[in-house]
């Protein structure tokens, strides 16, 4: 997915000059550029910050059209939409089915050693909960810091300033979810 077109025609649509939307956002306007020209990928953190500035959805941005007359229900591993491909810092954040047309948002997150979900703190209206599949991860949820491994899980107030960071040498998946959909 191009992610540095699709956020400068949604910058346009919305009227904003690079300068406006960096402001809000709390990045350099040549930051901004260097997304939209595709030259360097935001971080999670930092594309939530993007488009809550905009304001939309990271679901909204991410999402797909579904048939009107027939609900999807199956997906193979493939259909899942990338929301952050893992060449972004590590971080893989896949989607299931359109966000939009659901009131719970599932992700599949794999984080590569050494990942994070960036140096902003994530913070988004919601329930948020998750269980680690395979490897180790480090969450922070307002200023209480843990290790979670396979079988550990967590649920919090998405509201509260969180992150997630795999410290160890080996990749770390997740399954989580959000509701309503707003991440």
């Amino acid at each position: 997915m191009d992610i540095g077109n699709k956020l400068k025609l949604l910058r346009k649509q919305h009227g904003l000059s690079q300068r406006e939307l960096a402001a809000r956002a709390g990045l350099t306007n040549g930051t901004i550029s260097l997304i939209e020209k595709n030259r360097t990928s935001p971080s999670v953190a930092s594309l939530k910050s993007l488009l809550d500035a905009i304001p939309i959805s990271m679901a909204e941005f991410f999402s797909i059209i579904e048939e009107e007359d027939t609900s999807k229900v199956f997906y193979r591993s493939e259909e899942l939409i990338e929301i952050s491909p893992s060449s972004q810092g590590g971080v893989s954040l896949r989607q299931l089915g359109n966000a939009e047309n659901h009131a719970l948002q599932v992700l599949h997150e794999s984080y590569e050693p050494g990942a994070d979900t960036g140096p902003e703190w994530l913070s988004h209206e919601g329930e948020e909960a998750g269980i680690v599949v395979r490897g180790r991860i480090e969450v922070t949820v307002d200023g209480a810091v843990t290790e979670l491994q396979a079988g550990d899980g967590y649920l919090f107030d998405s509201r509260l300033p969180h992150r997630f960071r795999n410290l160890s040498d080996t990749v770390c998946e997740v399954v989580s979810a959000c509701t309503p959909p707003s991440f």
